[in-house]
């Protein structure tokens, strides 16, 4: 799975690049790092309904956006999946009560 996520990150890296006019990657990115919250935001959303409508393909499709977007919005950060995964790691072994309480803003 991480070889999967990691040929998207570096898709998207290289996409970022090209002209607007031929890559949604480059064109969403053109928009703005808010226009690119604001698209992962919406997929988020998308996810939540079908999944309280119970429709359980479309919250594949719609999460698969959703985590795309998400991997565009890391990278314009200068962030990686790897960073969340890092993030995760460091909480192991810890319940998401103290987690919460322990967390720092930045």
């Amino acid at each position: 799975m991480s070889e999967t996520i990691d040929r998207l990150e570096e898709v998207i890296r290289i996409r970022r690049k090209e002209s607007p006019k031929k890559s949604y990657v480059a064109k969403l990115r053109s928009k703005g790092r808010q226009q690119i919250a604001k698209k992962l935001g919406e997929e988020a959303v998308e996810v939540v309904i079908a999944a309280m409508l119970g429709k359980k393909k479309q919250v594949i499709a719609e999460s698969a956006d959703m985590m795309f977007h998400h991997l565009m919005l890391l990278a314009d950060m200068g962030l990686s999946i790897h960073d969340v995964f890092a993030e995760l790691e460091s909480r192991k072994g810890m319940s998401g009560l103290e987690e919460k309480a322990n967390r720092k803003d930045g």
